[in-house]
């Protein structure tokens, strides 16, 4: 075995070793960046019955709402969430949420109840969830079926 052979045998694993760790740091500063995703509803969207979930690929939130307490849940863990009522005018109000048990719950008092109280009635509303740098956004309408 020549000298060349035997310092290729001895760098090969350094430099494999330090390939991964660079490619780790690239994936990294890759997810950090901001990003706008779309979400968007799976299937008829019902915030009062419980039957409202947003997608996009594996991420799913999950929107609710109970005695006028809007809870939002997700299948990865949040940075922030806000929710935006926008009434016909398309005039905004926002409700920043906030986390109870761990990230992946966020809730806030709204006002949704009283306006989609009765079967058919429907709301328009507006929904930015943040992951690292990115922000998964959602305009999507709730109808109230029962």
């Amino acid at each position: 075995m020549n000298k060349h052979l035997k310092v290729a045998f001895m760098v090969a694993p350094i430099l494999a070793v330090l390939g991964f760790v660079g490619a780790d740091f690239y994936k990294e500063s890759e997810a950090d960046k901001e990003k706008f995703i779309q979400l968007v509803p799976e299937g008829h969207c019902d915030i009062i019955n419980n039957s409202c979930v947003l997608k996009s690929g594996e991420f799913k939130v999950n929107i609710s709402d109970e005695e006028g307490i809007t809870e939002v849940n997700s299948t990865f863990p949040l940075d922030t969430a806000t929710l935006f009522l926008v009434d016909k005018d398309d005039n905004m109000t926002a409700y920043p949420l906030g986390m109870q048990k761990s990230p992946y719950y966020w809730r806030s008092k709204t006002h949704l109840n009283s306006f989609v109280p009765n079967k058919g009635d429907s709301y328009k509303l507006r929904l930015i969830a943040k992951i690292k740098g990115g922000e998964y956004i959602s305009e999507f309408t709730t109808e109230t079926t029962k």
